[in-house]
């Protein structure tokens, strides 16, 4: 983008986020000060991922800080806002007026009311919004130990370990939102197709009319035409290596997995190293309860 002629810019809110990280490149603007933990410790030092997620920036401090640097941009512009309000530990700070049905809702509800506000600010300051691309997405979901039918969490459910995210690969934690938002795109329209977080940069890049980067991913633009283009089935892959860094829970595998979306969805996950492979039915078992243990190894026809 920014070989473009983009200005570019992105205010981020949580330590996994940081430029030590390399995720600056490219950026004209990369806010990516966070405050320290409450007893003071830096938090990109810090290893458990709970305790890391008390140090963020709220959602109104990253909208005035975006709306700061995009109401002063008078040309082309790509800009990533990151809110982290919906983690642990799930204490929206004040009552939007949406009704909820869990704290992790109210935090979700927060979120989107300062997205909403960011939007205005635009409007307000002469911005034509409906000359934006806007894509909302998510990196993942929580899996709330009970809350939700399809969680997995938990001692009762049977996986003491799993916080929120990061060791088991259902879909509690890997089916995201996606909304897009843009001149040409059409507008309430729902594509039930599985698509992956991998699709959105050719995406973007081929809804800007810009030169494709190679990727794993496949532009979704078929699916935003006036008249929606059929396109083949995608495969997802996901992965997860954090079980392997959990301390206090010996013989946990690292885990990959495939998500099938044609004929009758289904998923198969695996454990690295191991020939425990575990098939799921998504179609008449969408939460994943009842795995089908699978012999051999990935790749083979066993």
């Amino acid at each position: 983008m920014k070989e473009a002629g983009y200005a570019t810019g992105a205010v981020v809110s949580c330590p996994g986020l940081n430029k030590w990280y390399g995720m600056d490149r490219g950026f004209d603007l990369y806010d990516d000060e966070i405050p320290r933990l409450p007893d003071g410790r830096d938090p990109l030092t810090v290893g458990d991922v709970k305790m890391r997620g008390l140090a963020l920036k709220r959602a109104p401090v990253v909208m005035e800080r975006s709306v700061d640097w995009l109401t002063r941009q008078d040309g082309p512009f790509f800009f990533f806002a990151h809110f982290f309000d919906a983690h642990w530990p799930y204490e929206p700070p004040e009552d939007v007026g949406v009704e909820v049905a869990n704290a992790y809702e109210g935090e979700v509800a927060y979120s989107d009311h300062y997205v909403g506000r960011l939007l205005d600010a635009l409007a307000e300051a002469g911005h034509d919004l409906d000359s934006l691309l806007v894509v909302c997405f998510s990196d993942h979901g929580e899996d709330l130990a009970g809350w939700y039918p399809n969680d997995h969490a938990g001692e009762e459910l049977g996986h003491p370990y799993e916080e929120g995210h990061g060791c088991l690969l259902f879909d509690a934690t890997q089916r995201v939102p996606l909304i897009v938002a843009g001149p040409g795109v059409p507008r309430r329209r729902e594509i039930p197709d599985q698509v992956r977080l991998v699709d959105l940069m050719p995406t973007v890049l081929d809804l800007l009319d810009l030169k494709p980067e190679p990727s794993d991913g496949l532009s979704l633009a078929g699916y935003l035409a006036p008249e929606p283009v059929e396109q083949e089935p995608r495969v997802a892959y996901a992965e997860t290596y954090f079980p392997a860094e959990r301390t206090g829970y010996p013989g946990l595998s690292p885990l990959h997995a495939v998500r099938l979306s044609h004929g009758r969805p289904q998923k198969v996950i695996w454990q690295v190293g191991t020939n425990a492979i575990d098939h799921y039915d998504l179609d008449t078992d969408p939460n994943e309860r009842h795995a089908h243990r699978l012999t051999g190894q990935p790749g083979t026809t066993d």
